[in-house]
């Protein structure tokens, strides 16, 4: 008697794969023009913040691309074979952030430097954060339905991008308002902290449970549910 089939069919699979491709293309474009605009806007008002973002911004085109490489195989099999070389590759973006922000964060708590008013960093914050959530919860719930640990550990990645830009901008309101330039690196240290947690379940394979596909899959499998 075969068993009974619990995962998406065939043709749901390839149509998740293609929204993951899809989400992913777009993450990927839009965190390289947020990248150029924060690093030039960073540079003009010797916000070391700002730098620091879009250089975020570039690991996060680095773990997009792992998962954009993994789903670029054309069939089932295949992305699933790369799964693991995707999880890691995104472990070692959440560990760099981590280590970056950290720095980042201790630098600007030493006070090596006043940064200006920067209104463009303003805005692009606050676009990142209008964009990123939406892009991170699509891409989470076709790789929770698909059962891709990547593509989930992939939208984490993009989430703490939310995360970092709502730090970004309350930093840099508060540095063009108040001049509390403390409040940026302290919630940053917080993001670092969570950016070590989610690599660490990327380089485990613990970002998502992966979706059975028998019933004895079910029944057998001791991953965690996804989030």
């Amino acid at each position: 008697m075969s068993a009974l089939s619990l995962g998406p069919s065939p043709a749901r699979r390839d149509a998740l794969a293609r929204r993951i491709r899809l989400l992913v293309a777009v993450t990927i474009g839009y965190n390289v023009i947020e990248a150029v605009i924060a690093m030039a806007a960073g540079t003009v008002a010797s916000s070391a913040a700002l730098v620091g973002f879009g250089l975020d911004s570039v690991i996060e085109v680095s773990s997009a691309a792992a998962v954009a490489w993994q789903f670029s195989a054309s069939t089932h099999a295949v992305r699933e074979a790369r799964e693991r070389t995707a999880l890691r590759i995104i472990a070692f973006s959440f560990f760099a952030l981590a280590a970056y922000v950290s720095v980042e964060a201790v630098r600007a708590l030493a006070g090596t430097g006043e940064a200006e008013r920067s209104l463009p960093g303003i805005v692009l914050a606050a676009l990142s954060l209008l964009v990123m959530p939406f892009l991170s919860a699509a891409q989470r719930r076709a790789g929770r339905e698909l059962g891709s640990a990547s593509a989930v550990a992939d939208s984490k990645q993009t989430l703490l991008c939310t995360y970092l830009s709502a730090v970004l901008l309350v930093g840099l309101v508060l540095n063009a308002t108040l001049g509390w330039s403390w409040a940026d690196p302290v919630a940053a240290l917080v993001i670092a902290a969570v950016a070590v947690k989610e690599g660490r379940d990327a380089w485990r394979g613990d970002a998502c449970c992966t979706a059975p596909t028998t019933a004895a899959d079910a029944t057998t499998s001791g991953c965690r549910e996804c989030g």
